[in-house]
């Protein structure tokens, strides 16, 4: 058994599966004591056996739902009912919903997406932030996503959520300017868990098993940007790439990318086939073109008139590629200086 105690303890949410569970795993090894909130008791006990037999760590089960809007002051009056002082709050626990928002989605699961992504997540950081705030030590984490800056059509309150989270946490952190008190968002892409089965949504595109991240990975990002004050951090490089054009390419253009992730694979793959089949029928069009102007070029000579109306329908073609060109660099342009304004204003 490895023991090695720091006499801090640490709160999660969603410590049973995926990200959080990776989570508590780290804080089990860095000797915390945990205070783990969840629905399924029974592997939440699990992990506390696990953890005990590994560490020797000190886990307390509070089995709670975040969708009762009950569970948050629940959750604070049995810690704080046990002298238990929460050191770090990691805000863990989420989960989205698959579907048309106008037609196909449930709006009493949206209503709970809401209440506990958002809300509860609020509710749990008024009230421990209170405390640490009065001791001038702490830290939170807040788990966001890659979409806290990106539309995501087919689970748009979920994004909404998400973004959501990143706004609020980056406006409490600049309050706590001065404290020894630190908020970090943690923003993973597709990662591989059960998210996309709890949604409905496990046969996307983006839901490829073979294309989604580690959760080990992403936690191990996470905990160690928590553990430094950093006030977000993107998981993965292929994240951070996109992430960073959220801040510069337009919504439109952002939500019709992301979009495609969400399409069922068998949509998908039925798409790239008819791409290819156009492509390649466009490729043989081009080619036997070539090949009969070549047998003919000596027998056929164009009149003027052909000469001049060619002429006029590839000078209108450029000219349309020209505008479309045009409006796509003019609309990046114009986030671009939205973005920089934004960063000029906010150092001035």
């Amino acid at each position: 058994m490895e023991t090695q105690n720091n006499e801090k303890t640490v709160l999660i949410t969603g410590a049973s599966s995926g990200i959080g569970r990776e989570l508590t795993r780290l804080f089990a090894k860095d000797g915390y004591n945990l205070v783990l909130v969840g629905r399924d008791e029974e592997s939440l006990q699990q992990l506390a056996s696990n953890f005990y037999n590994q560490y020797g760590t000190q886990t307390t089960i509070i089995n709670k739902d975040l969708a009762d809007p009950k569970a948050p002051e629940e959750i604070y009056g049995e810690t704080s009912g046990k002298g238990q002082q929460i050191d770090i709050l990691v805000n863990d626990a989420g989960f989205g919903e698959y579907g048309m928002f106008a037609t196909e989605t449930d709006l009493q699961k949206e209503l709970s997406v809401v209440q506990v992504n958002a809300v509860a997540l609020m509710h749990l950081t008024k009230l421990y932030l209170k405390d640490m705030v009065a001791r001038n030590n702490g830290k939170i984490l807040m788990l966001g996503s890659e979409v806290s800056v990106v539309p995501n059509p087919m689970m748009a309150v979920y994004g909404a959520t998400k973004a959501f989270i990143k706004s609020f946490s980056e406006a409490i952190r600049n309050e706590l300017i001065g404290t020894n008190v630190t908020v970090t968002v943690l923003m993973p892409g597709a990662t591989n868990t059960n998210f996309f089965k709890v949604a409905g949504a496990e046969n996307i595109k983006g839901a490829d098993p073979q294309k989604t991240a580690n959760p080990a990975d992403v936690a191990k990002e996470g905990y160690e940007a928590l553990m430094s004050g950093k006030d977000h951090v993107v998981a993965g490089w292929m994240n951070k790439a996109r992430v960073a054009l959220g801040h510069i390419l337009p919504d439109p253009l952002l939500a019709a990318q992301t979009r495609k992730d969400m399409t069922p694979k068998e949509e998908a793959e039925q798409q790239q086939k008819q791409t290819t089949a156009i492509a390649v029928a466009v490729g043989i069009a081009v080619l036997g073109g070539i090949w009969l102007f070549s047998r003919n070029r000596h027998s056929y000579v164009p009149s003027a008139y052909d000469k001049m109306k060619y002429r006029y329908k590839a000078n209108k073609a450029g000219r349309t590629a020209k505008n479309a060109l045009d409006n796509v660099a003019d609309s990046i342009k114009g986030s671009y200086k939205r973005a920089k304004d934004t960063v000029e204003d906010t150092i001035a």
